[in-house]
């Protein structure tokens, strides 16, 4: 059984990587936690006419309408999708629930493909290629989580409803509004519930609908969900790059075997060095020592400690950067201890496995397809800001695939958390929601 690194080797770690800040170049501040800079509104966009027209006809405002009518309903369901665990490597159950709901809203060519994707497809009149529009179906919660919905006044709080449960629901809502409005659009559009797009699944469900699927050379255009604001656009992809790095020994007794290469003193002598790394406030830099791991008591000189990084950058040469910094640092850390110690009994060795690879990408806010999704703010006088953040989006952004990542039309809070909840406010999830809608309806050039 792993256990947690002895409380000496720990403490001496803790104390090597406690000033990383201080070597680091000031960042500017990000307006959300998990996104990178946020870019200021481009130019009125070249599109808003056409997007004032859209809003303003009798079909959208049909469409509206029935997200308004069905509001109860797109709660019911974000609750009914919330109570299904999907851990990651365990969506299969929701994934079968979702499929589901999405074939009583008349899709066709439904399908779960090899990863565990859900998808359905909505026909297009032609001549407007294929768009995606997707939601995630795991959660970061084990399967052991409770994840019964509980509400106080008008907030809903179960671990996973945000994200992305929201998302999912938002996708439903949308579908039951154009199809009662009789909308019809040129692009074909394939709806998907995706696995793996949290930590640990290192975005497994995007890697198997763009490598290895069906649909893989047929895809024009992608839009993923997430709980986020009507009025922001994720069109940069944050990469990151994660591994996980043991070093191991020989082992003892911390009395009669002292003097022995330890382990964790390699851990730590490597983890101060990669917490001295100056990295770039602009595009946005950063790494982590997540998870410390080893030891089987505190007198014994372990066989092998790890700890799981993680370096994200919304910048290619830049995570390349550190990245190489940081796999430069561990030979040294070993070659250092090897020469600290006794080897008699062994020497220290490294052994780094590569636990999470997301690429960086961006589709430029000059686009055309980001132009046409930022003219529905535009015309509702609210221009759309820009971020970059690491979602579903980023494997077709890497691919040069026109790709962004919106807001699923929810207020949500503590995500990731057991407390996480989503607000319920009928008026202004319509509108969020409706605005959302706007922007899949003028990339997929509704009629």
């Amino acid at each position: 059984m792993k256990t947690r690194i002895a409380s000496a080797a720990l403490a001496a770690l803790l104390c090597a990587v406690a000033a990383p800040a201080l070597a680091q170049e000031a960042a500017k501040p990000a307006a959300q936690v998990d996104f990178g800079n946020v870019r200021p509104p481009q130019p009125t966009s070249p599109y808003t006419k056409q997007a004032k027209a859209l809003m303003a006809s009798k079909a959208f405002k049909a469409a509206k309408a029935t997200l308004a009518a069905g509001y109860e309903q797109t709660v019911e369901d974000i609750v009914t999708l919330t109570e299904i665990p999907a851990p990651p490597f365990g969506e299969a159950e929701k994934g079968k629930a979702y499929l589901a709901m999405l074939a009583k809203e008349g899709l066709t060519d439904l399908e779960t493909d090899a990863a565990g994707n859900v998808m359905g497809l909505r026909k297009g009149a032609g001549g407007g290629g294929l768009l995606v529009v997707a939601a995630h179906l795991d959660t970061v919660f084990p399967a052991s989580t409770d994840v019964k919905v509980r509400r106080e006044g008008d907030k809903l709080y179960a671990p996973g409803i945000g994200d992305d449960t929201v998302g999912l629901g938002s996708i439903l809502a949308i579908l039951r509004a154009i199809n009662a409005a009789g909308i019809q659009t040129r692009s074909d559009i394939l709806f998907v519930g995706d696995v793996g797009e949290e930590g640990p699944g290192d975005l497994r469900g995007m890697k198997e609908l763009f490598f290895k699927g069906k649909y893989k050379d047929k895809i024009d255009a992608f839009i993923s969900l997430e709980p986020s604001g009507p009025t922001v656009i994720v069109n940069g992809g944050v990469g990151s790059k994660r591994y996980k790095t043991t070093f191991k020994g020989p082992g003892g007794h911390s009395m009669g075997d002292f003097g022995t290469v330890n382990p964790a003193f390699a851990l730590a002598d490597a983890a101060r060095q990669f917490g001295e790394l100056k990295v770039p406030g602009d595009p946005r830099t950063v790494y982590n020592i997540g998870l410390l791991e080893g030891g089987t008591s505190v007198n014994s000189i372990p066989f092998a400690v790890s700890m799981t990084v993680d370096m994200r950058s919304s910048g290619k040469a830049e995570l390349k950067a550190v990245e190489d910094a940081y796999l430069a640092i561990l030979p040294k850390a070993v070659e250092a201890e090897n020469a600290a110690r006794s080897t008699k009994r062994g020497v220290i060795s490294l052994d780094n496995k590569m636990v999470g690879d997301r690429p960086v990408g961006e589709t430029p806010a000059t686009s055309p397809f980001v132009q046409q999704l930022a003219a529905v703010g535009d015309a509702l006088g609210k221009p759309m800001g820009y971020v970059a953040g690491s979602t579903d989006a980023n494997i077709p952004m890497s691919l040069g695939k026109p790709a962004v990542t919106l807001g699923a039309g929810f207020v949500t809070f503590r995500g990731h958390s057991l407390e996480e909840g989503m607000e319920v406010n009928k008026d202004r999830d319509v509108e969020s929601i409706a605005t959302t809608m706007a922007q899949i309806l003028m990339v997929a050039g509704a009629k």
